[in-house]
Formats: C-alpha cells, sequence, structure tokens
C-alpha cells in the first residue's frame, strides 16, 4: 500500500502532527531528563526550520503538535528533525535499541474555521485529563503546555551536540565533561491562527477557560464512573519499554474540519493533487524528463516542488 501524499494547500495551513511509539510502548514516559532533552530538541528544530508552534503535547507513547506550516516541505523539515534526533535522546536515555517510532509522522490538516482549529486545540491540550492519568493539566510530570501558555512560563532545554561529542571521544581521544558541548535552546508559541487578532492575555484567558472546562469535563467522567487519576508518582514509576495490552487507534481524516462544504472543497483539490501527480509520475516512468509534477509535492527521487 502507496503511502498517502503530503498536501498542504496554498498558503498554509494549521496542521496536527502524531507520531507514535513503536508498539505503543511507554518510551517517551516523563523524567526530568526526557522533558529536558525533548524541550532542547524541539526548540532546535524550531530555530532551524521556523514554524509557528500553537501547542505541543508529549504522553508516555506519542505525541500530538500543532503547527502552521506554509508548505510540505517545512514541515517534513521541521517534523524530520524532531523525529529522528528524539528517537536518538530516548533510545540513548532509555537502553532501548529497536527503532523508537512505530511509522512515519501523520500529518492533517485543519481548516480555517474556528470552530475546527479551535476543537483541535482542546483536544491537544487534553491529553492526561482525558486518559484519566492525572486530574489537573498541570500535573502531567512531562511537558504540559498550558504551563507555558496560559501561565507564560518559558519552554527552555539542553540541545547536546551529539556529532561533537564523538569526535572528541573518537577521533581526538578526549573524555569530555558531559555538559561541553550542549546548547541551551527556547521553545517558542504562537497563537492559534483564528484567535492571533487577540491580545496576548485576551488569548492566555481563552485558552486558561477551555483548561478549566477540559479539567471540569474530566472531574465529572471521574463522578460517574468512580474512577481515580492514576497519578503523576505511578507514570513515573512506570519502566518507559512497557508495552500497553491495548493501543487504541482510530482512522485518520484527510482534514479537521467543522462543515461538510469545507470538507468537500478540500476533497476536491487534495483530488486534483492526487490526479496531477499521479499523471506526472506515469511521464517520469516513461522517461519524459519534465513530467509536470504539482507544486508542493515530493517526486520519486526528484527534489520539492515549490513556488
Amino acid at each position: 500500500m502507496g503511502r498517502k501524499l503530503r498536501y498542504i494547500p496554498e498558503g498554509g495551513a494549521l496542521v496536527e502532527v502524531t507520531c507514535r511509539t513503536l508498539h505503543g510502548r511507554l518510551l517517551l514516559r516523563p523524567s526530568p531528563e526526557l522533558n529536558d532533552l525533548t524541550a532542547g530538541v524541539l526548540g532546535r528544530a524550531q530555530r532551524l526550520y521556523p514554524v509557528d508552534l500553537v501547542a505541543f503535547q508529549a504522553v508516555s507513547n506519542h505525541y500530538h503538535a500543532l503547527v502552521f506550516v506554509k508548505s510540505a516541505k517545512r514541515l517534513a523539515e521541521f517534523a524530520g528533525y524532531l523525529n529522528s534526533n528524539l528517537a536518538r535522546e530516548v533510545a540513548r536515555l532509555t537502553g532501548w535499541t529497536g527503532k523508537v517510532w512505530e511509522r512515519r509522522y501523520q500529518s492533517i490538516p485543519v481548516s480555517d474555521e474556528e470552530e475546527a482549529q479551535v476543537a483541535r486545540l482542546r483536544y491537544v491540550l487534553s491529553h492526561g485529563a482525558k486518559e484519566n492519568l492525572v486530574a489537573r493539566l498541570r500535573e502531567w510530570p512531562g511537558l504540559p503546555c498550558v504551563r507555558h501558555i496560559v501561565d507564560g512560563e518559558p519552554l527552555t532545554g539542553t540541545w547536546f551536540d551529539r556529532t561533537q561529542e564523538h569526535a572528541a571521544r573518537h577521533r581526538r581521544g578526549e573524555d569530555p565533561d558531559p555538559l561541553q558541548y550542549t546548547a541551551s535552546e527556547t521553545v517558542t508559541f504562537s497563537p492559534l491562527p483564528c484567535w492571533e487578532h487577540l491580545s496576548p492575555e485576551a488569548y492566555r484567558q481563552r485558552v486558561g477557560k477551555m483548561a478549566e472546562q477540559i479539567e471540569e469535563e474530566a472531574a465529572a467522567a471521574r463522578k460517574r464512573t468512580g474512577a481515580h487519576p492514576l497519578g503523576a508518582a505511578k507514570i513515573l514509576a512506570q519502566h518507559p519499554w512497557t508495552r500497553p495490552d491495548r493501543v487504541k487507534k482510530s482512522p485518520a481524516p484527510l482534514l479537521h474540519a467543522a462543515s461538510k462544504a469545507v470538507r468537500q472543497i478540500f476533497y476536491e483539490g487534495f483530488a486534483l493533487f492526487v490526479a496531477a501527480y499521479r499523471t506526472a509520475a506515469d511521464k517520469l516512468k516513461r522517461g519524459d524528463p519534465n513530467p509536470g509534477f504539482p507544486l508542493g509535492c515530493f517526486p520519486p527521487a526528484l527534489p520539492f516542488v515549490g513556488g
């Protein structure tokens, strides 16, 4: 089965990026060390391949990121750098020797509709509370972006230059200090596109209200079922190699949208994009040196088609 083509509408789009660990293992189980490394890798990826990061939430076996990108190429650069470097740091920290990610990252565009964008932000922020892991979003022992978006707490982390470290050890025979080849990186959050007209204070208040509603709904669900949150202590006590008995999965849509009409417009645009790509791919197979791939795509064994 072929991979779904990456498609970002002209002018850019808000995109929800998801990446899951192999077998759903708890390789992203939070710890002070992993939190610092994750923030460092995320901040460096954002600095090298600038994107507007709206939210980032990592739970023990996957992460979600809401980013606004101008093209599929920039999304691929950002996500590729983030995933490859984070996987190496996770493997180093946990002692895991196999691959970390189950498959390549999943990206789903979000429409320009306020209802759709707010729903995705709410979904990303709700992780930890909606699974009944913690009672309040700020209690999640990982990187709860509520603290950084609403409370204004800066998110910084440590970037380890493993290339320089390796050269020092294996080429020059040195025994460098563990922090000798490091740098501090800062993650910057941008407002949700549909709310970018708000003042910073008004935006923080809206997101804060959203967080309160998420916690209230989670508390009501616990009251109905009699369940209790797992709690930060038990989360931190889990072994990162643990494989859950069951991993919840659901089919991924092509687009997150609030209305059928907007969804249909996107489907038609994507269908035209796919048709143009397949036509060009057939021409390329027949030896045509200028097959005419559509803008915004990755032709097989050829550079990204920008414009």
